[in-house]
């Protein structure tokens, strides 16, 4: 899962350009991270009052994504994650003349559901069949729910 919190000011985008950029965010985490379309949500905050630095603004679009299906283990994964985030993000908001500040943060797997069930393991059998029906489908027979005893 990584999930894109967009922040931007009013009017920032039309309907159709957030499922333009919506879309280019899955297809780009489908092909180059390997994931299941569905584990990609993109949200979109409009939003009325923006300060930086104290400030108001009407010119600035703030983007944090929580990633939990993959982690990015070195500094050269993380580089080139970036890197090739602020290519597919320009055309939407460098290239239209906004300013722009975004953060990635990665989530420990083992504190992530999918409507109750554990996610598979990364590129496992059982991840596949999740990637084919591009949808959570039970692959295990135990409830992982335990309440907590303390």
């Amino acid at each position: 899962m990584p999930l894109w919190q967009i922040y931007h000011p009013e009017n920032a985008f039309t309907d159709e350009q957030k499922e333009s950029l919506a879309g280019v965010i899955t297809e780009d985490n489908h092909r180059f991270v390997g994931i299941p379309r569905f584990y990609v949500n993109v949200f979109f905050h409009e939003t009325k009052y923006m300060y930086i630095g104290g400030k108001r603004t009407t010119n600035f679009i703030r983007i944090t994504t929580d990633t939990i299906a993959r982690a990015m283990p070195t500094p050269e994964i993380r580089a080139q994650a970036m890197a090739g985030t602020e290519a597919f993000l320009a055309p939407f908001i460098k290239e239209r003349g906004f300013d722009w500040e975004i953060h990635f943060d990665e989530t420990p797997r083992d504190l992530w559901r999918v409507q109750g069930l554990i996610p598979p393991e990364s590129f496992s059998d059982a991840e596949k069949m999740w990637l084919e029906e591009n949808r959570p489908v039970p692959y295990y027979d135990v409830d992982p729910i335990v309440p907590f005893a303390g």
